[in-house]
Parts: C-alpha cells; structure tokens; sequence
C-alpha cells in the first residue's frame, strides 16, 4: 500500500509489532539527552546545598521523576521514533518541558508546590499524550498502553489535587503519583502476557541507558572538580586526593561497562522493566558520590567523619546495584558459572568496603581513599584473573 504524502513528512510512529532493527543512535536522541545533563546537575547541586534528610528526600524524588522523562521519551523514540517531523518535534517539546521544570526547581521551599507541581503536571499530560497517541495508529500498541494511559492519567490527578491540599499530604500524594508512574509495565506483563513475553528491549536502548550512565559519571568528574577546585591551597596532599578520587570514578567506570554496558537484557517486559527500575537506586548511588566528593576536599583538614561515611555507602549501593543488574542480563553459555563468580566478588567488595566507611572513616582521608580504591582494584584483578582462567580452560 503506498504512503500518504502526508505519511512522507509528518511520519507516523513506527508500529509496535515490527520487529527491532539494529540501529545507530541518532543525533536527535543525543540531543534530547543534553537537557538531562542540566537536570541532573540541578538536581545534584540542589541535595549538595541541603545535605540533610529533606534534602534526600527531594533528591530520590526528583531523580526518579527525571529518569522517568528521559526513560518514556527514550523508549517511544526507540519503539516508534521516525524520521519523520512528528519525532522531531515530539521530542523538542518534552525537551521545553524539562528545561522548564528544572527553572521551576530552583524555586524556594515554599514556593514548590504551585511551580514544580503545574511543571510536573505538564510533563506528566504529555507522556501520556506521547503513549496514547500511538494507538490512533498502531492497534496493538493500543492495547499495550491501556495500563500506561489509566496510571499516568491517575498520577496526573494526585498532582492537581496537591494545589488544594497541605501539610504532609501533599508529599504523600506526590510519591503515590511517583509510584503509579512506574507501574504500568508491571500491569502490561499480567494482562498482555503474550505480547509482553515477546517484548525485548533493543540493542540501541541498551546504549542509550549506557549513555544516561555517562551523564551521572559526568557529574562525579564534576564533584571531583568543583571539590579541587574549592580549596585556596593546592598542596601536594590535594593532588593526591585528586589522583585518588579520578583513579575511584575510573575503576568505577570500568567496572559499570565491563559487566553491564553492551549486555543483552534477558526476553520479557518484566525483565526488561524491572532492570530500567533497578538503574534509579544504582544512578542515585553514583550520583550521591558526586555530591561527597566535594565535602571530602573540605575533610582534608577538618577530617569528618560523616562525609567518609557517606561516600563509602554511596559508593556501595551503585556496587549493589551492578550486581542487581546482572541477574537480568544474558551472557552466553559458557559464561553462566562466571556470571555467579562475578556476583560473588562485587558481594564481597562492598561488604569491605561497608566495613571500611562504618569502621575506618575515622582515618586520614589519603588512607580512607586509598584503601577504598585498594579494594576496588583488587576486584578488578580478581574479575580479570577469573575470566583469563576460563578463557585459558575452554581454549585447552
């Protein structure tokens, strides 16, 4: 059947059932992740100015409501993303509704509930504007998104009823919204079990969480930075600290892209769904180190110990992370005993380094870092030996 004129350059969303091709990621999308890079950095220098639990708080939150927007526009670019000007311009507008949240963000306490939350309630009408929209022209995705488009539409409801609410309802509604949002792939995979079972995600969104992951290592560059930046002195002890700090981001780095990047997710929606759920704690993790980089340069001489503390949990829940994601990626055959080897070790990394930011924080910083980065070394050497000995048993 030939294409309407109108199909040429308005581009219809690609349909739902058509099987994914390997593709290059576009400049587009890369486009669109720049206005992430602003929000997390936002979103970071906001919990580094308030370091306390509300501070917290209103980090996981606006981290998971951020994740959340890259990670609906990322798979509707990804699933039904055209050449076509309606994925232009799809993408453009959430790209306006994000740089406008993150202006809304910057708004004193007490003025977050009028500002953010008409923000929020934007983005939250459009994605789900961005679902629904694609059944007009794909009916199996019509059926997909019924779960999406009942939850967003609820979440979006909570939201409006925060404008005539106040006291701790108000927040309370915002994380039942924050919940309701994540939800609908769960329902997908119990009322749309043969569609959901065939569903897997692409290779290409398998990099495009790759390069989100790059963003949040960015901004621990970044903490690394700003916290050298800071001090008035730069001392010899201070460009070891430096050292130290980039030697931590890299090992952390390889370990994130030697074990996850680049790895097939196992067949399935809920697969597929609960591991792009298990990247918000692991992100958040990495990100928190972010922030603690820069009060561990002003420990240097004030030696506090509830910055060590802080980096080193931090620094456990993105290695707990990895070690989640593992279980819901594929490797192949010959592979499967070294996948729980690879478990084992990054267990037993954090567990030291556990030990270390609960029982040793009370050293020097230039200690507490080296032996932080002593133990991920050795994980390094260890996962390198224990794959060199399979590759060496399989080859004899």
């Amino acid at each position: 059947m030939a294409l309407k004129h109108t199909d040429l350059w308005w581009g219809p969303p690609k349909k739902f059932t058509l099987e994914q091709e390997e593709r290059k990621i576009s400049w587009l999308e890369l486009f669109y992740d720049l206005v992430y890079v602003i929000a997390i950095s936002r979103i970071n220098h906001h919990l580094s100015v308030h370091p306390d639990v509300a501070g917290l708080l209103d980090y996981m939150y606006f981290f998971a409501v951020v994740y959340w927007g890259w990670l609906n526009g990322s798979l509707h670019h990804d699933l039904h993303g055209t050449s076509g000007l309606r994925t232009s311009l799809m993408t453009l507008w959430q790209m306006l509704i994000v740089a406008a949240l993150v202006v809304t963000a910057d708004n004193t306490h007490e003025r977050f509930t009028h500002h953010i939350t008409i923000a929020l309630m934007v983005m939250q009408l459009y994605i789900t504007y961005l679902w629904w929209s694609v059944g007009i022209y794909d009916k199996v995705h019509r059926k997909m998104s019924r779960p999406y488009t009942v939850a967003y539409l609820s979440a979006f409801l909570l939201m409006l009823a925060t404008l005539f609410l106040e006291g701790p309802y108000v927040q309370l509604l915002f994380y039942a919204a924050l919940l309701l949002n994540y939800l609908p792939p769960f329902f997908a995979s119990l009322t749309r079990k043969q569609i959901a079972g065939e569903f897997r995600l692409s290779s290409s969104m398998s990099e495009r969480m790759g390069l989100f992951t790059i963003i949040v290592f960015g901004e621990a560059i970044l903490g690394v930075v700003n916290g050298a930046g800071s001090l008035h002195e730069l001392s010899p002890e201070m460009w070891l600290h430096f050292g130290l700090s980039i030697l931590i981001v890299f090992a952390l780095w390889w370990l994130f892209f030697t074990l996850v990047a680049d790895r097939t997710c196992k067949k399935g929606l809920l697969s597929g769904s609960l591991m792009q759920v298990l990247y918000i704690p692991t992100l958040m993790g990495l990100g928190m180190l972010g922030i603690t980089f820069d009060r561990l340069f002003e420990s240097v001489s004030t030696h506090e110990s509830l910055a060590k503390m802080g980096f080193g949990v931090s620094l456990c829940v993105f290695l707990t992370g990895i070690n989640a994601l593992i279980v819901f990626l594929e490797y192949p055959e010959a592979y499967v005993q070294l996948k729980a080897s690879v478990q084992r070790i990054l267990l037993v990394a954090t567990a030291a380094i556990l030990v270390v930011a609960l029982c040793f924080n009370g050293y020097p910083i230039i200690v507490y870092l080296s032996i932080l980065l002593a133990i991920l070394l050795l994980t390094i050497l260890a996962l390198n030996i224990r794959w060199l000995s399979l590759r060496i048993k399989q080859e004899g």
